[in-house]
This record gives structure tokens, sequence and C-alpha cells, in this order.
């Protein structure tokens, strides 16, 4: 693990090294969910990384883990600003203009994915994203309340092995955010319709912040990029974790199908 230096933040990230590199021309970049940071992703960049034949890495946006602490309250933007600002910031000063990447985005990271995408098209070879959000449903807000009712009984307590002094800020600058009155009529389908690689989007059956739609919408409003949608049975929202078997040979099939 190391910290990039930013304009107004320190970024953490983790680079991966595969033994054999198929393809130095693409940099596979994983974006981690609404509380995620490096270390919750598991094995899953690593397996990815290997299997794809290509290097990768891995890395905690502001606010989470060993990266800078939020400097402002989050509003109805806050994925914009970490897909159109902070992003390219990211990238334009750890890899090479030359080089493009394959975003592989989980919940808001795949939904920061898909904005990145439609915004630099040029440095962008494919995005897989899983169990992204494009409107805010019934069952999102829904799946929040429990977790707020856990967060209160000390049950997420292991966020901090994570985030340590960040956990609290955190969990609420998610929670209370998606929950604000102007939240309710986020959408990013309009944003995303300018997106011209392809997309594999796909999540579990079961998700518990999302539902069909959401996969439909992203199928929909991508206008030049083809996408293909799926849904993984008996699966929550983390596919990665519960489904990592499917999750793996669909995201290797998918880029080795990439022209």
């Amino acid at each position: 693990m190391k910290l990039v230096e930013l304009k107004d933040r320190t970024l953490s990230i983790e680079p991966i090294y595969v033994d054999s590199v198929e393809d130095e021309s693409t940099i596979v970049v994983f974006l981690h969910e609404a509380l995620g940071s490096i270390g919750q992703w598991k094995s899953f960049p690593s397996i990815i990384c290997q299997k794809l034949n290509r290097n990768g890495f891995i890395y905690e946006r502001m606010g989470y883990g060993s990266s800078s602490k939020l400097n402002a309250a989050r509003t109805n933007r806050y994925l914009h600003d970490y897909a159109w600002v902070e992003l390219p910031e990211l990238l334009e000063t750890i890899i090479p203009k030359e080089k493009k990447v394959i975003l592989v985005g989980h919940s808001d990271g795949a939904s920061i994915a898909l904005l990145y995408a439609a915004k630099f098209p040029d440095r962008v070879k494919a995005v897989v994203s899983m169990a992204a959000h494009v409107i805010v449903e019934d069952v999102t807000l829904n799946g929040i309340a429990p977790a707020v009712t856990a967060f209160h009984a000390g049950k997420l307590d292991g966020l901090k092995r994570y985030h340590g002094d960040k956990t609290e800020e955190l969990f609420y600058a998610w929670a209370n955010t998606w929950n604000l009155p102007e939240f309710r009529e986020w959408n990013i389908c309009d944003d995303i319709a300018s997106v011209q690689c392809p997309v594999l989007a796909f999540q579990g059956v079961k998700d518990q912040y999302g539902t069909k739609k959401q996969l439909e919408l992203i199928q929909d409003s991508i206008k030049v990029g083809k996408v293909i949608i799926h849904e993984i049975p008996n699966c929550g929202h983390h596919p990665h974790l519960e489904a990592l078997t499917e999750s793996v040979d669909l995201i290797s099939s998918f880029v080795n199908n990439l022209r």
C-alpha cells in the first residue's frame, strides 16, 4: 500500500502486479462500494488481474481507509465529484496518458465507473459494473434503514478495522446523504448516455439495495457502447464475494472478447 498526493487530498492505493502481463497498454482499476476499502475487496482484485493477465490497482477514495478524511459535507452530487474530479486527477497522476483502464466497480464504485467512462471515453477500455445504482429505488432506501439500526447496535464495528476514526463520519455520510429529500430524485441515466466503451453490468437477484431495473436502465441509457447485463441467482449485494467463481468467469469472458 502507498499514498498518492493530489491537490487537496491524499489517496491510498495498492498496486497489483501479475506474473505474466498480456496487455501492457491496459490497467485494471478497482472502485470500492459505499463503505468499502482496499481490504474489504479480499482476494478478488488479485484473482481478476491474474485471470486477465493485466496489472492493476485498488484505491481508497477520500474519506475511506488510509486516505484523507472528508473535507466537506456530501451532497447529492458526491458520486459525480468522485467520478469527474478525484478519479481523473488520480489516473492522470499515476497512469501514463497512453494507457487505458478497465474499470471494475462495485455499488457506489460501479456508478462512479459509469460516470467516469461517460466523461472521459478516451481513457476507458471497458467497464465492469457490479450492483451499480443509476436511480434511487424504494428498496435502496429500505436497505439503508436496517444498516443504521445495526450500526447503532455495534454490529458494524468491524468497519473500524478498515476505516479507523473515520468510521462514524463515513457511515453517516453514506446513510444521511442517500436519505436527503433531494437525493430521492437522483438519476444518472442521462449522464451515462455517452458511455462509448463495452459495459458488463451484473448484480445479484437478491440484492437488498436494488432491483433488475438498475440493470435495465443501464442498458437502455447507454446509446453507443455495447452493454451486457446479467443477474446472478442466490446472490445479494456483493457478487464478487458471494458468487466469486461466477463473477470471475463473467468478467474474464467479457474482457477476453474485447476488441
